[in-house]
């Protein structure tokens, strides 16, 4: 593959002799971690969509907003966009089908945008470090989604289209505000239509939430545990 690493710790912008390498397939942005905090380019240019071959982005900046541009890029596979200061998306997100993987960590995202819930390609989605209150019914869409990562957000509760997403086999909620798990409190026989994580190697992580039903020591037992409180409850 065609690669090409920019870096710099006054680095304001992209040079535009980099929009006219129309082969270039891995771009990356993203300063060494000794230099993140100087980093200081807060707008991708619009002339991105000329790079029509990429497959891989890699931009962990200080970016405050990103261009709506990049939905031209029909090829992208890997979009990293962590360590920003973005606070939405466009909705042009929306038209990378071959999208698998999206680290968004460490942003200023309020709710989980719209827009990622229309890459049906997608298997990785990394939303932690942000303040999420709300995740939209529509993340039901991303049927191959097999990770999904929410530590540290604002989240109180969970949609019951999560158990949906038959192929998630990672899902970390450390460090919000839910006080129920209550998307998981299906009877037993419907849990091989739901979220079955008694059937799949998983890996899942609950701490430091206010949880009451099912209770911090039954959430220490994992997702098998968490079903077996569930339906000791639909048995009484």
């Amino acid at each position: 593959k065609k690669k090409l690493k920019i870096s710099g710790r006054e680095l304001l912008s992209v040079p535009i002799q980099v929009f006219g390498l129309d082969q270039l397939q891995v771009l990356e942005m993203s300063p060494e971690r000794e230099s993140c905090l100087r980093y200081r380019m807060e707008l991708l240019p619009q002339e991105i969509c000329r790079l029509r071959s990429l497959t891989c982005l890699y931009v962990d900046n200080n970016l405050k907003k990103f261009p709506a541009e990049i939905g031209t890029l029909s090829h992208l596979e890997r979009l990293t966009l962590s360590n920003n200061s973005l606070s939405s998306l466009p909705a042009e997100m929306g038209a990378l089908q071959r999208l698998h993987s999206l680290p968004l960590a460490n942003n200023s995202l309020t709710e989980l945008p719209a827009p990622l819930c229309q890459l049906r390609s997608l298997t990785f989605l990394d939303v932690s470090d942000n303040k999420i209150d709300t995740i939209p019914s529509s993340i039901r869409h991303l049927e191959k989604l097999g990770t999904l990562l929410l530590l540290f957000n604002s989240l109180e509760k969970l949609p019951e289209d999560v158990c949906l997403l038959r192929n998630l086999h990672t899902l970390w909620l450390g460090n919000n505000h839910l006080q129920s798990l209550s998307p998981f409190q299906q009877p037993l026989g419907s849990w091989r239509t739901s979220l079955d994580w008694g059937y799949n190697n998983y890996s899942c992580n609950f701490e430091g939430n206010p949880l009451e039903s099912p209770p911090p020591e039954v959430c220490s037992r994992g997702p098998e545990g968490i079903r077996d409180y569930f339906s000791s409850l639909h048995r009484i």
